[in-house]
């Protein structure tokens, strides 16, 4: 990334790689509206979306909106846990703590936690404050856990009738909870959120497959509640929400750059608002007013330059196989893989090697499938592939 000329990047007007707020969102109304309707009103949401499409800026957005009409909200990813006692404790620690005054905690806990009852620690911070932690020490068999989870899963239940309050809480990369003791944990789940009406979910994931999985008519969660999926946003809106930002950060952008940018970017929202903060960056420190397609196109090819031993790493690792898939799929735009003539024009091998090599390459989260074509996960990768690889 370029240096910033701009502390701590005040005056950049496009945010990526980070949590954004309202103000740097592209269209997305109608999703927050219906979001923060279906979970103020108790709905279970299940919100399934590609990577890089800024589901967890929605899901942030939307819970800051129910935080100020009263409504308690709760935030925890699951993927960030490495085991199912891990999950329950970090969950449960998120619930217990929230809103609530440090004093009242211990007491807090004891009064939810009726047959299971964690360590609680207050440690000193560097700051100088109490951290508070909550642990389940005692647990060590399949049964333990369970007796665990089902305590756990039934406290926000408990919180909103004790505070007499409506809660929202949001589960993100919730597919991670399949890796956790089997299948128990979503029959625990499903089992301990049908009961709480006065609770609002949002299961949100990043892997669609898993996900729609997950949602199967054997799973636990299916028809659990409404299913979202986060679609791109409307390009031509997507481009003039650029070039409006651009222009409201001193850059006057030339005719066509937003949707050049868009372009470019494949219409993946994280990779868009990169693309345009790079860009925007590159033409400010450059002392320039307005912004073209030189200037992207100046700003691509210093990203690539940058990142050039990273993908070259990544590209090594591949088998020649996926490489060539690889390389096909980017130049054919992910259509018509198996045809002949494909086949023919990039000396791909035969059509199951193909396929076995879009596996592989899609558990890499080097490809994702985008209806009925497959696409690079990361733009910048795209176009190193075509330029720089054989």
């Amino acid at each position: 990334m370029a240096s910033n000329p701009h502390p701590a990047g005040r005056d950049n007007p496009f945010v990526y790689g980070e949590i954004v707020t309202a103000a740097a969102f592209a269209d997305r109304v109608g999703e927050r509206e219906r979001l923060g309707r279906d979970l103020a009103s108790g709905q279970k949401v299940f919100l399934i979306s590609p990577r890089r499409y800024g589901k967890s800026s929605l899901v942030r957005d939307v819970m800051r909106g129910l935080a100020r009409q009263k409504i308690l909200t709760i935030e925890v990813t699951v993927a960030a846990s490495s085991s199912y006692i891990g999950f329950l404790e970090s969950y449960a620690q998120a619930l217990v703590s929230a809103d609530t005054p440090a004093s009242r905690l211990t007491r807090w806990v004891s009064e939810l936690m009726r047959t299971v009852k964690p360590e609680v620690r207050f440690d000193a911070s560097p700051a100088g404050d109490a951290t508070f932690s909550l642990a389940f020490p005692a647990v060590r068999t399949a049964r333990d856990t369970a007796r665990v989870a089902a305590e756990v899963f039934a406290l926000p239940g408990r919180i909103a009738e004790a505070r007499k309050q409506r809660m929202a809480i949001a589960l993100d990369e919730f597919q991670a909870i399949t890796a956790f003791d089997g299948g128990s944990v979503e029959n625990a789940l499903r089992a301990a959120v049908q009961e709480q009406r006065q609770v609002g979910y949002v299961f949100s994931g990043s892997e669609p497959s898993l996900m729609e999985r997950m949602l199967g008519p054997r799973r636990p969660f299916y028809k659990a509640g409404p299913v979202m999926r986060l679609e791109k946003i409307d390009p031509k809106e997507f481009a003039e929400f650029i070039d409006v930002r651009f222009a409201d950060g001193g850059v006057k952008p030339e005719d066509g750059l937003g949707a050049a940018i868009v372009d470019l970017a494949a219409n993946v929202p994280y990779d868009v608002q990169r693309l345009a903060h790079e860009t925007w960056d590159d033409v400010k420190e450059a002392g320039k007013r307005t912004a073209g397609l030189d200037d992207l196109h100046i700003t691509l090819t210093r990203l690539l330059g940058e990142q050039h031993t990273v993908f070259e790493e990544s590209w090594q690792r591949l088998t020649l196989p996926q490489r060539a898939v690889l390389r096909a799929l980017v130049l054919e735009e992910g259509r018509e893989l198996m045809s002949s003539d494909v086949r023919a024009r990039h000396r791909l091998p035969g059509t199951s090697t193909i396929q076995a090599a879009l596996a592989a390459l899609l558990r890499q989260d080097i490809i994702t499938k985008d209806s009925s074509r497959y696409v690079a996960v990361d733009s910048l990768y795209r176009e190193w592939v075509a330029r720089k690889t054989y």
